[in-house]
């Protein structure tokens, strides 16, 4: 569901500005009938460039979208957002982010490795604006890009550990929307934590596409097709790290008594439109990207900005289990004392398979 309205209602400086933003997909979430102190208050603008799947993915973006909207509420900033396309190209980005820039959008907020590139270009022809990019960090970026990372190994060892434990069959599954040196963090940690509860667990893995291939973000299709190969050689818990296509993997999980769907990024067993899933989602290893976003901005209100890379782990909740449904009240003492191990050092969650 898109709750912004059309660029069009929203006043912004010169007309090229307001060209460019449209062009690129952009929306404003501003609008004139809001409370005092509910958008625009602060004089921040802030624009937000989505990952593929957008708003409304129940995931990942989402999850960055609710702390945009929390910003907006509490701190008083006025909010821009900004589409990709599914096999867009890389100067589509730079378009995107430049357009924001002409906006008078500033900090600028990448959502997704895949911007990298787009954001050292763009962030180095304008060293007076500062990005924040989300899931990637590389050593050759400016001064006036931050990074902001997660430990995914950490949460999915936790998921993992829930899986093994909840498998009748000793069987339990991967999905990866891509195969990026990313996702593979969400299968290491998952793998290792199933293997720390059995270590002659069986885990399929499955990847949906790979680079430049992105569809596999935003291919619902694809993870319920990659879902039920699993389901038919016997996985009974499938955790999905893919964007909008783990939708399909749930559905697929759904249609099958007796098994369980773990979810990813946000809590999905709570998302709206996966409501009539919640029964047979587990769990979800919810990334805290709105944590993130809002503490990002905050930095920049407050007139100190976050720089440099700063990552989100399991010691600081930047990510955690979802407990939803209490499909994982039984075993709690179980993954506390996985959660302790890892928090304490005495576990170390591999990031590579």
């Amino acid at each position: 569901m898109r709750r912004s309205t059309k660029l069009a209602a929203v006043v912004l400086s010169g007309s090229l500005g307001i060209a460019s933003l449209a062009a690129c997909g952009a929306k404003s979430t501003d609008d004139t009938t809001a409370s005092a102190g509910a958008s625009g208050d602060s004089g921040i603008k802030v624009g937000m460039a989505y990952d593929i799947g957008g708003r409304g993915d129940q995931s990942f973006n989402d999850s960055a979208a609710r702390g945009l909207d929390k910003a907006k509420a509490d701190l008083g900033v006025q909010i821009t957002e900004a589409d990709a396309k599914t096999g867009e190209a890389e100067a589509d980005k730079e378009t995107r982010l430049k357009s924001l820039v002409t906006g008078g959008y500033n900090p600028i907020i990448a959502v997704g490795f895949v911007y990298q590139s787009a954001v050292e270009k763009v962030a180095k022809e304008n060293p007076n604006v500062k990005f924040a990019i989300i899931d990637s960090a590389s050593s050759t970026q400016p001064a006036n890009v931050t990074s902001l990372t997660f430990s995914e190994q950490e949460g999915s060892y936790l998921a993992g550990v829930a899986a093994a434990n909840k498998s009748k069959a000793k069987h339990v599954g991967f999905i990866g929307g891509v195969q990026s040196e990313l996702i593979k963090k969400f299968e290491a940690g998952y793998v290792a934590g199933a293997k720390s509860v059995d270590p002659n667990i069986k885990v399929e893995t499955t990847y949906l596409t790979t680079p430049p291939d992105f569809s596999g973000f935003s291919s619902p299709d694809k993870g319920k097709e990659a879902a039920q190969g699993q389901l038919d050689k016997g996985a009974d818990v499938i955790y999905a790290a893919a964007g909008s296509s783990g939708s399909g993997a749930i559905e697929a999980v759904s249609n099958k008594a007796g098994t369980w769907a773990i979810g990813v990024d946000s809590d999905q067993a709570s998302q709206p439109a996966l409501s009539k899933y919640k029964n047979v989602i587990l769990t979800s290893m919810v990334k805290n990207v709105d944590t993130a976003v809002y503490t990002y901005i905050k930095s920049i209100k407050d007139n100190a900005p976050l720089t440099g890379v700063k990552n989100f782990d399991l010691k600081a909740q930047g990510v955690s289990l979802a407990t939803t449904g209490g499909h994982i009240d039984d075993i709690k003492a179980k993954l506390d004392a996985a959660t302790t191990a890892i928090t304490s050092g005495a576990t170390t969650v591999p990031t590579a398979p």
